[in-house]
């Protein structure tokens, strides 16, 4: 089975999240009986973690993953989930996120003679959705068995113009804000005896509204204050509103925390009366540009394609934050990100053989 042989072969399994839908029975068969797997299920997540010991040197080299894709939608030109490939471009859904990325590790990993140390594949039904099930569950077993690799390649698309251009050698942090203003709820005409809860935040926002914590660095940009939503009301014109509801998000860098934001909101709303609480979705991480790992990513990018990477840490989440958080030096990598969770999802079949080229050159090189 060739590699784009085996890139038609994932893209086939319709595997919305969490469904894996057939796709690690494929996987087991395929890389067969070389390859221990440890299955971390959780409910209807699936997780699994295949490992092959070259020998006993204490080095380990994970690949990770995910074989769940987004809904499909509507007005595709053809069956998302019966790949077409039409002028050297392969289109259905997961093509770009990220089953590219999960073929050209499987084919370089199954194909690889030596390896000085240990080589594995992490991969889970759990990205796309809320992804507590998923990777972390499975990474928390190995911590378990003394078995975390030390370093990490998560294969999510990073390129952005050409096959090459950039690798995410960090990722920011998602902070989520809830904010209620409390007011007294009035007859429109009576505005004395009425506290507006609208009126009270109209002159606060200006000041919170795109605020940056931070300046960034030569890692991270800044840490922004983005408003997502405001609601108030009961859809009237006669009636002031007894409350507001307010969302927003910042994405973090290393410089900037809940503790920072909250001190801002506290000072900012200190006259009013207001209810306030955040989550954290995930937590921002930065691997050395001078680490092992980005080193040999970026030789081996040079030697595939001779292009030397740009170093980012832009876009949304991804499981590389897991990884990061139990230790593995981790970095991603993998085509070019412009179609994804898009109608008529697509990538081109030079870029899913290059990418294995990178992947086996890497696992050669190490």
């Amino acid at each position: 089975m060739t590699i784009i042989e085996l890139f038609k072969k994932l893209l086939q399994f319709k595997s919305i999240t969490p469904d894996d839908a057939g796709t690690f029975e494929f996987i087991d068969e395929y890389l067969g009986n070389e390859w221990e797997c440890i299955v971390s299920d959780y409910e209807d997540v699936k997780n699994r973690f295949y490992y092959k010991k070259f020998n006993n040197k204490n080095q380990h080299l994970c690949f990770g993953g995910h074989i769940d894709v987004v809904p499909a939608g509507s007005n595709w030109d053809t069956d998302p989930f019966e790949p077409l490939e039409k002028d050297g471009q392969i289109f259905a859904r997961g093509a770009q996120d990220m089953k590219s990325g999960v073929a050209a590790f499987l084919y370089a990993c199954k194909h690889t003679e030596y390896f000085d140390g240990t080589l594995s594949i992490l991969l889970t039904s759990d990205e796309e959705g809320d992804g507590i099930h998923g990777t972390v569950i499975a990474l928390e077993d190995l911590k378990k068995r003394n078995f975390l690799p030390d370093y990490a390649v998560i294969a999510e698309p990073t390129c952005e113009k050409v096959f090459g251009d950039s690798i995410k050698i960090g990722r920011r942090g998602s902070i989520n804000g809830y904010l209620t203003l409390q007011g007294i709820q009035g007859h429109a005409a009576y505005p004395e005896r009425a506290v507006n809860p609208i009126h009270l935040i109209s002159t606060i926002l200006p000041n919170i509204a795109s605020h940056r914590f931070d300046n960034g660095d030569e890692s991270f940009s800044p840490s922004v204050l983005t408003i997502t939503d405001i609601r108030a009301g009961l859809q009237v014109t006669n009636l002031t509103p007894d409350k507001l509801n307010l969302m927003f998000n910042v994405r973090n860098s290393t410089k900037t925390n809940q503790e920072s934001i909250k001190d801002f909101i506290d000072s900012e709303f200190k006259n009013i009366d207001y209810t306030f609480r955040m989550t954290q979705s995930s937590y921002p991480f930065i691997t050395s540009a001078s680490s092992k790992m980005v080193k040999k990513i970026n030789d081996s990018i040079y030697k595939t394609v001779n292009i030397r990477p740009q170093y980012s840490t832009a876009g949304g989440t991804s499981d590389a934050r897991f990884f990061s958080r139990y230790g593995s030096d981790t970095i991603e990598f993998g085509v070019i990100n412009d179609k994804i969770h898009s109608i008529n999802e697509r990538t081109s079949i030079n870029e899913v053989e290059n990418l294995t080229k990178v992947f086996s050159n890497l696992i050669e090189d190490f």
